[in-house]
């Protein structure tokens, strides 16, 4: 008992102080891509050419990447001779609407909160039932993660639960295999109403390194309505953990 009571003295707190302060990510994390149209020539398409998933185009001259597709590889940033794409170490990528995750010169539109309905059912307590539609196992990893002491997701009021009739919303990662459609139709109508479907990681939605195969449905807006959008491949725990608080209203827009 003795050596335990040592040990945990030695280890100390080891939870994260994140929202309360800002997280501490590796100097090698690629968070949010920073465009630079004014550093980008006419007719230049290197990066274009690079992305491996066609997350970035060329649209009447100016540059759009999409944050829904992206892998996050950082092949475009070392194709572009000129400086006109970076990856910064900025962690919040969670987006409400699809079509925010496309970025051109303007700023990221990160999540915003629920309702008032629906902020007062989910938003000091909110049980999520994860379902793995077909994914690799990397987001479903940093979601374990989440429930470890070093994120500890329960501080929040927010937990996994085994089964969708006692979740308040469906998590999803994978890109939707036909193998896995049907099951999670029946999970999501499993859920009570009313209820929130966040997909987190590329795959999720839009389908990711798979999207047009013949065997994937392209993410989980093909089946379902989509709340939340958490891109990445995979997306940090923080980063999946700041699209949960703007979620419930735990963190201001611009945090």
């Amino acid at each position: 008992m003795i050596r335990t009571l040592f040990e945990r003295l030695r280890q100390k707190h080891r939870t994260v102080a994140y929202p309360a302060k800002p997280p501490g990510v590796s100097d090698r994390f690629r968070g949010l891509p920073e465009l630079s149209p004014e550093k980008c020539p006419a007719g230049c398409a290197e990066c274009v050419a690079a992305c491996p998933v066609g997350a970035i185009s060329r649209e009447g001259g100016a540059v759009r990447l999409d944050l829904g597709r992206c892998l996050f590889c950082g092949d475009c940033a070392a194709a572009c001779p000129h400086g006109a794409l970076r990856f910064t170490r900025d962690h919040r990528l969670a987006a409400r609407q699809r079509e925010d995750l496309v970025l051109g010169a303007g700023e990221l539109k990160l999540a915003a909160a629920l309702d008032a309905k629906m902020k007062s059912l989910f938003g000091r307590s909110l049980k999520l039932r994860q379902v793995c539609a077909g994914g690799c196992g990397a987001c479903e990893a940093d979601l374990n993660v989440l429930s470890t002491v070093v994120f500890d997701l329960g501080r929040f009021g927010i937990q996994f639960v085994a089964s969708p009739r006692h979740a308040d919303g469906l998590l999803l990662t994978g890109p939707v295999t036909e193998n896995m459609a049907l099951a999670l139709k029946k999970t999501y109508d499993a859920l009570p109403e009313p209820r929130l479907v966040i997909a987190v990681g590329a795959c999720a939605i839009s389908g990711g390194p798979y999207a047009g195969h013949a065997e994937v449905r392209n993410g989980a807006a093909a089946i379902v309505a989509v709340d939340l959008f958490i891109p990445g491949c995979p997306p940090h725990p923080v980063t999946i953990l700041d699209g949960l608080l703007r979620l419930l209203g735990r963190l201001e827009v611009k945090t």
